[in-house]
């Protein structure tokens, strides 16, 4: 057996987290879902442990699962810069970063957007943290990305926020007494876990980090299995395998930046802005926003911007 790993088989692990799961993996790659459970399972062949596993209709990974996805998305991204410098086709193409925690809700829109005004042009996408997203913009590897940003010295154009709230597995049961609060979290550095850490202390809420993951899905899935309360954006949809707890502090908004690579088409840019700035006004409506609390809302991510002035 081969001692290297398949590129084409971590695209697809890396797919299965970004995606939320194997059919719709199968889907962004064009791929069938069989292809793509095969993939996984040559991967576990070859590192010789479990990866996913399947709880119903959702997925979650293992420890070493987490560990692979971390190496997996480093793989790819070194190879497919290197790609790009290499590629003598002269073919144009947008590269798009995102956070996790906006990818599923704001990628979308911004995807159909930037293929109907650049039809010529391929499209690649990065989903990663807001802080490598920011550092990826900055070295200009990355065209444009997706920011969710809880301080006020993120780059970038503010477009809209998003609430945070507090999620817990139905079953969870928050502790008695003066017991800790257990949170799960990513890893440090973390703007949202730093909030939920702020607005504990300010309650007086004593608070213990029970587990942390370097993805959005071992976060996720650490809340699914009882491990404690997370900090998620939400868009008013509901998160499977979670609830939301209102029994804790008011975390507030965090606000969504798009920040652009030196020299970026202004145009290009603009589609990307206009996209954006039509789904928060879709989300408005749908969460039945009032213009005031409308108004307030564009505000969390106009004081931040400024606030770098």
């Amino acid at each position: 057996m081969s001692d290297s790993l398949d590129l084409v088989q971590l695209r697809s692990f890396v797919a299965i987290a970004d995606c939320g799961g194997f059919g719709r993996a199968a889907a962004a790659l064009h791929l069938s879902q069989p292809t793509v459970s095969q993939h996984v399972r040559l991967l576990e062949r070859r590192l010789g442990a479990e990866l996913v596993r399947r709880d119903g209709r959702r997925t979650r990974f293992t420890d070493a699962g987490e560990r692979l996805l971390v190496e997996a998305r480093r793989i790819l991204s070194v190879h497919d810069q290197a790609l790009e410098r290499l590629d003598a086709s002269g073919q144009s193409r947008i590269v798009i970063g995102s956070a996790e925690t906006a990818a599923e809700q704001v990628l979308p829109g911004v995807l159909g957007a930037l293929r109907a005004a650049y039809p010529h042009h391929g499209v690649r996408f990065q989903i990663d943290r807001s802080t490598q997203m920011t550092e990826a913009v900055a070295r200009g590897t990355i065209d444009l990305a997706v920011i969710l940003s809880t301080t006020p010295d993120t780059p970038g154009r503010p477009v809209g926020s998003l609430p945070l709230a507090w999620y817990a597995a139905p079953f969870w049961q928050p502790p008695v007494g003066r017991e800790p609060w257990p949170l799960v979290a990513y890893v440090e550095p973390c703007g949202m876990r730093q909030r939920a850490l702020h607005e504990l202390a300010e309650a007086g809420l004593p608070v213990d980090v029970t587990a942390e993951s370097t993805s959005l899905e071992g976060v996720m899935g650490a809340a699914r299995a009882g491990l404690g309360v997370a900090v998620l954006p939400s868009a008013g949809r509901q998160l499977a395998g979670l609830v939301e707890r209102t029994d804790l502090p008011d975390l507030g908004l965090a606000a969504i930046h798009l920040t652009a690579r030196r020299g970026l088409d202004i145009d290009l840019e603009a589609a990307a802005l206009a996209a954006l700035e039509r789904f928060f006004d879709d989300l408005r409506r749908e969460r039945g926003t009032t213009s005031i609390e409308a108004d307030e809302a564009d505000e969390v991510g106009e004081r931040l911007g400024h606030a770098r002035d």
